[in-house]
């Protein structure tokens, strides 16, 4: 998509044009495959590695292009938002030392990516979502500054209609609507490829649906969002829902996603693409100065510009891919579940698991795909995104938990499928061992992230452990040790890390007690009693802040012993001063000693959605000062 001037679908002419050759390039594919053109006989693997950039305080940076243009390799690409950045790996053929090849490859290029960006006080973190991620970083000035995210962000958000929707409920919740798509941007995966001969595509890509589940679960790295406990693997939820164009005005209608894991069985390739086609207006075109057909029957081999552009804008967990190596048409399938992180040695195990399998697929399974319900592999890998290697899964009637499938059934047959690929026994045996210890003790990189997770929240604010795993996951990356071999982190790991606090949702309280205008003040007085709380936000029934109650305010007006019943609108301070969450904390601090108040609501139209006190800002001022 990248390699094209796009332009958004809308001008009649042009888009005829185009779907004209949209059409053409499906008709190409069947007859490439009737005719026998695509590569048989070699397997090649490849993986594209998304990366985040955080600064000297952890946070998300707004450098990527700087660091790209300092690293100078065509191998990097830029990204949605300004913190993220994408190797492509060359592609290689299966042999015996093809993983480490991979993995080789992978870390000098990281190295290379951490050398520039530390030339600009930076660090990258291999992880599927951020933990540091605040609201910040999802605002316009951290989107990448170029026409094709732009227009993405228009096409999408005018096809929605309303804001975008975040309903994801784990541990914590998290609801929210957001005007653009940049919380897509959070998300960052390891996508591996593997090349399909195309005589057994059909039978490969439905085998490759029904692994994702027990697959994910053992791969899960991305457990929190914001601060809060969400699913294991919290990008598979992010990711539909920050670009879902369905709005509310069609919910009886039943329309797929553009990120979607499918609703059936595929019968070949060209099925996939016609049903997408079907399903999924069309986002982008561009001038194609050649007919896929006609190529095709001159003898050459077409670039089918307008499939690969419409497949690019339809976001399959498990995608086709078309391509043409050395003048040759080949297909892949391309595996975009997978997270990033938390290691290389960890990515490349997920991808020596998941080629294991697919290599391996068991005969009683070839063209007999109505006889499994495609619903259990669907559910499988929404249990797997939500549970992790914690949860159950159903296969083949049966159910068990993720752990002995993969212990009993899968990593077996995976061992039996590198084996028959000529890896290396050593090889085999040292990425298997990391995803059986995995499975073995429930420890994947989304467990440690929990775990450490809390265990730093028993110190710390949220805002300071979020910082902090942050910091501890680059840490432990360098160890050169998988994620199954991780300690729990400590906050006495912290001494070297200096956590900046500059706004004002980064330390505000979201937990919040209020009360409605019209609840009785005796009522008021004992929910600051029983929480122990000095001040109370009073709201409209709408959630808008109406007022402030202190305690001492309200102690002082009871005890004039008013014979009415008094309500919260009879105490409260009308009108009180407010603070947005994305204001300087220090003029917070100001603010609070020059008007001589101790607490400030924060609101976002209109809306209460925190609250600071002198509490919290003479903790944030001890920490700054140190």
């Amino acid at each position: 998509m990248g390699q094209q001037k796009l332009s958004i679908a809308k001008d009649p002419e042009s888009r005829k044009r185009f779907l004209k050759h949209l059409l053409h390039d499906v008709e190409a594919i069947e007859k490439m495959i009737e005719l026998d053109l695509f590569e048989k006989g070699i397997t090649r693997i490849g993986a594209e590695q998304e990366f985040c950039l955080v600064d000297s305080h952890f946070k998300p940076s707004k450098n990527a292009t700087g660091v790209l243009q300092i690293i100078n390799d065509d191998h990097f690409t830029s990204e949605l938002a300004k913190y993220n950045l994408e190797i492509n790996l060359d592609p290689v053929e299966v042999s015996a030392d093809c993983f480490e090849k991979l993995e080789r490859q992978l870390r000098e290029l990281l190295s290379k990516a951490e050398e520039s960006a530390s030339t600009l006080d930076e660090k990258i973190i291999l992880t599927g979502i951020l933990p540091s991620i605040d609201f910040r970083a999802v605002q316009m000035e951290y989107m990448t500054p170029k026409e094709r995210y732009i227009a993405l962000t228009e096409i999408l958000s005018e096809l929605r209609g309303e804001d975008f929707e975040l309903n994801i409920i784990g541990v914590d919740e998290l609801i929210l609507s957001h005007n653009n798509i940049l919380f897509e941007a959070c998300n960052t995966s390891f996508q591996c490829h593997l090349q399909v001969d195309p005589d057994n595509f059909s039978d490969i890509y439905n085998w490759a649906q029904m692994i994702s589940g027990p697959v994910l679960s053992v791969s899960a790295n991305s457990p929190l969002l914001l601060g809060k406990q969400l699913w294991a693997e919290t990008r598979i939820a992010l990711f539909q829902q920050s670009i879902d164009t369905r709005g509310k005005i069609f919910n009886f209608r039943e329309r797929e996603q553009r990120v979607t894991f499918g609703n059936r069985w595929i019968k070949n390739v060209s099925d996939v693409y016609k049903n997408d086609i079907a399903r999924h207006t069309l986002l982008f075109s561009t001038d194609i100065d050649e007919d896929s057909l006609d190529v095709l029957n001159s003898g050459s081999i077409p670039k089918l510009k307008a499939l690969q552009l419409h497949n690019g804008t339809i976001y399959k967990w498990n995608r086709p891919c078309y391509g043409i190596t050395n003048g040759v048409p080949h297909l892949r399938i391309e595996n975009r579940y997978l997270p990033s992180g938390p290691t290389e040695a960890d990515e490349i195990a997920n991808l020596a698991l998941w080629v294991g399998l697919m290599s391996n697929m068991p005969q009683h399974f070839a063209g007999n795909w109505e006889s499994h319900a495609f619903e259990d592999a669907k559910e499988n890998f929404y249990k797997a995104a939500m549970w992790g290697i914690q949860g159950g899964m159903v296969w083949e009637d049966n159910h068990m938990s993720a752990r002995r499938l993969l212990l009993d059934i899968l990593i077996p047959i995976a061992r039996e499928g590198l084996q028959k690929l000529g890896i290396n026994e050593s090889c085999i045996e040292r990425y298997l061992a990391i995803i059986e210890k995995r499975a073995t003790n429930h420890y994947t990189g989304s467990r440690w992230i929990v775990k450490s997770y809390r265990n730093l929240k028993r110190k710390l604010g949220r805002e300071e452990a979020t910082v902090a795993v942050t910091a501890l996951l680059d840490k432990r990356r360098k160890s050169g040790e998988p994620a199954c071999n991780w300690e729990i982190a400590t906050p006495e790991e912290l001494a070297d890390v200096k956590i900046r606090f500059d706004v004002v949702s980064n330390v505000m309280s979201t937990d919040l007690i209020t009360v409605n205008e019209n609840d009785l003040a005796d009522l008021v007085l004992k929910i600051m009693e029983w929480r122990n709380i000095r001040h109370l936000p009073v709201e409209s029934s709408r959630g808008e802040l109406k007022g402030i109650i202190t305690k001492n305010r309200l102690i002082k007006y009871l005890s004039k012993k008013n014979e009415h019943l008094s309500t919260a609108a009879d105490v409260m301070e009308t009108n009180p001063h407010v603070i947005g969450p994305n204001d300087d904390i220090k003029y917070a601090m100001l603010l609070m000693l020059d008007k001589k108040i101790s607490c400030l609501p924060v609101v976002e139209k209109n809306r209460l959605v925190g609250i600071i006190t002198d509490k919290d800002t003479g903790e944030i001022w001890e920490k700054m000062n140190k």
